[in-house]
């Protein structure tokens, strides 16, 4: 199918305002360009509560903010812990609180987003202990944050979604915790892959390779290996054991391939998986609902496909 008129109009008004060389950007300029890029969300859905706090972290407290779909009945809800995307080296609370909230009420769960170290400052594997320690916490505290605890998953959009899927690998290889689902959002899945998307949607179609090898070479410093599962999951060699997956792309997004590749080595290895790529969108489409309507009805399908994992 052709690009989305939508998502057209939004890459030809990205391409005449000439961005600069993504190579060239400094991480302060990474980071405001993906909270202006994030602003176009342009409405945030109402929810029933909205909640600050901090829990423990392996190096540093770690701030997180949970959300309450709306409505919301007295039972424990379904929990997701979220990780947001901007390469491991941008995102915030802040510029990912639209998402969250679609996110929360399609789903109708209890999400929890959680503020991880960002590279450069910390680098791998900084996230991914994060991550790790967050879920595990939020897991083992499920009952005093009103979640149901045989009903916690995981996930992220674009690198947080690499770390949801490093989450359930590790989780999985260790027998806790026992995770219900996960998530996977516009997926980095393999950080070393020369693709057909990668190659086709180089350059263009807003997420390019300069981007890309921009963020990681911040996020793995001299101590990452592309190679790593724990860096490019898509790589994990003990996927039998997954909870139910559920992964969303995006038909002109450069990491395409990479997910939908994921998905069916998890069906082979026996694991409920749901796969759905999104006809004419973009990388993190879901995340510009201002300006690609679209946007409302993929949050229905995977609030749709969350729901049928757990009925």
């Amino acid at each position: 199918m052709p690009l989305d008129p939508h998502v057209q109009r939004f890459l030809d008004r990205l391409a005449a305002s000439k961005p600069r060389d993504s190579a060239s950007l400094s991480v302060k300029e990474r980071r405001a360009a993906l909270e202006q890029l994030v602003s176009f969300a342009g409405w945030r859905e109402s929810v029933a509560a909205v909640e600050d706090r901090t829990i423990p972290g392996p190096a540093v407290p770690l701030a997180v903010r949970i959300y309450t779909p709306e409505p919301a009945g007295p039972a424990p809800l379904p929990g997701l812990v979220y990780f947001h995307g901007g390469g491991f080296v941008a995102g915030t609370l802040d510029s990912h609180d639209a998402i969250c909230r679609s996110l929360a009420n399609a789903s109708r769960h209890r999400l929890i987003s959680v503020d991880y170290r960002l590279a450069p400052e910390w680098p791998f594997p900084a996230a991914v202990e994060d991550a790790c320690a967050a879920t595990a916490w939020i897991s083992a505290h499920a009952a005093e944050l009103g979640i149901d605890p045989k009903r916690v998953g995981v996930c992220g959009d674009s690198a947080g979604a690499t770390l949801a899927a490093v989450v359930c690998q590790m989780a999985a290889a260790q027998g806790t915790p026992r995770l219900a689902l996960q998530l996977l959002l516009c997926p980095i899945l393999d950080y070393a892959a020369e693709t057909d998307s990668r190659r086709e949607f180089a350059q263009g179609y807003f997420v390019d390779r300069g981007t890309l090898e921009h963020d990681r070479a911040h996020y793995l410093g001299g101590q990452g290996d592309v190679n790593d599962p724990r860096v490019s999951p898509l790589k994990g060699t003990h996927i039998e054991a997954l909870p139910p997956t559920c992964i969303h792309t995006a038909e002109f997004d450069p990491l395409r391939d990479e997910g939908q590749g994921y998905a069916e080595r998890l069906r082979c290895a026996g694991v409920r998986t749901s796969y759905h790529c999104h006809s004419g969108m973009i990388h993190l489409f879901y995340g510009m609902g201002a300006l690609i309507p679209y946007s409302k009805a993929a949050y229905r399908q995977i609030g749709a496909d969350l729901r049928a994992v757990l009925a």
